[in-house]
């Protein structure tokens, strides 16, 4: 009865694999004809002269639509996922992309880099944050991708610092869930004698180091890829570090998701040359500068309580103009065409020093992982 049971079984099956097989025949010929619409935009785009391939407007809102549009069973986060990658490769046809980023190879930067652009680009890693800047400002990269934020740890000041005199735009935003592993060769913890990571990796694991690792010497390197590298090379050595560093040197993972806590995400953006146009759900970042006066940081939030703007971030910085003299960056909801934020941006020109428009780019999607 066992086997007549497994023979009818074997049947069913062979019949759903069938189907199977010809969904995929199917998604095949569909993604190729998608692929063939990406080259005919591409002809059309440089009949006109036109030197911009990738929109990332366009591409938020097909993402948008997806996960609105999603049946299921598969999450929305893996349905993003994979039409992220049809554009990736389709953009690849009409105009392959190059994306610097701050490096090395295995860094968070990298993830976020591929999260948003894709696995069909050309990744440039650079030593620097400022290097990333140069890259795209001198066109030996499309665009960047820069660490802002991280949710545990506050502003990345070389970002902030690296925009006061750049004429890059920001195009773009990635919201990214940091998982820390704890990375080595050596078989299990009471083997390690030495950790390797970036500073804000180490301050961001700094409970759990003290619980399961007291006395431990803990250094920081350039990169968690640099951490990654000396873990590797170093007998009773580890590294706080990502999965993908990991996987590139070749390390065992002795605990995963040791960050303190469970929802350190870290804010990227990506910087270019263009401006970008609204994509339905954006966000403006602005940089401002007022004279030290009373009431002067209340002057530059009144417009946009008058014109019902949210603020989602503020942060000051030394303006590098004089003493104690300091600028503002600003983020704000909705774009810079915007009617009520043109009309908050024209009252803010008559109160400041200073009113500059860093970019007006789509938001980040819900999921961060």
């Amino acid at each position: 009865m066992t086997g007549g049971g497994g023979m009818k079984n074997d049947g069913k099956l062979a019949a759903i694999r069938r189907r199977i097989d010809a969904l995929d025949s199917e998604l095949l010929r569909l993604l190729s004809e998608r692929a063939a619409c990406a080259q005919q935009v591409a002809g059309v785009k440089q009949a006109d002269g036109e030197t911009v391939f990738y929109r990332p407007e366009r591409e938020a809102q097909v993402l948008r639509q997806v996960a609105a549009a999603n049946p299921g069973p598969l999450p929305d986060e893996a349905v993003t996922h994979i039409f992220r990658e049809i554009m990736s490769a389709c953009l690849a046809l009409e105009r392959p992309l190059t994306v610097a980023y701050l490096g090395p190879p295995g860094t968070f930067s990298q993830d976020a880099t591929h999260k948003h652009f894709g696995q069909a680009v050309s990744s440039l890693p650079q030593a620097t944050i400022e290097q990333v800047f140069r890259e795209v400002d001198a066109g030996a990269a499309d665009y960047g991708v820069v660490p802002i934020e991280n949710s545990t740890e506050g502003a990345v000041t070389h970002t902030l610092d690296s925009f006061l005199g750049t004429p890059l735009t920001i195009c773009g935003e990635v919201e990214l869930a940091v998982h820390q592993q704890l990375l080595s060769k050596a078989p299990d913890l009471s083997g390690i004698k030495q950790i390797y990571s970036h500073a804000q990796s180490l301050a961001q694991c700094r409970r759990w180091l003290a619980t399961h690792l007291p006395g431990v010497s803990c250094e920081a390197v350039s990169s968690n890829a640099e951490a990654a590298r000396r873990a590797a090379s170093e007998a009773g050595a580890a590294a706080i570090a990502g999965e993908s560093a990991g996987r590139l040197y070749d390390l065992t993972c002795l605990s995963a998701n040791i960050e303190d806590e469970p929802g350190n995400t870290t804010r990227f953006l990506v910087i270019g040359r263009h401006d970008t146009q609204p994509s339905g759900r954006d966000k403006t970042s602005l940089l401002l500068s007022t004279g030290n006066r009373p009431g002067a940081l209340a002057s530059l939030l009144e417009p946009l309580r008058r014109h019902g703007i949210s603020m989602t971030r503020i942060e000051s910085r030394p303006a590098r103009t004089g003493r104690w003299q300091y600028v503002f960056f600003i983020d704000i909801e909705g774009h810079v065409q915007d009617a009520p934020v043109q009309q908050v941006l024209a009252e803010l020109r008559e109160v400041t020093a200073l009113c500059k428009v860093l970019g007006a780019y789509p938001r980040a999607t819900g999921e961060t992982a």
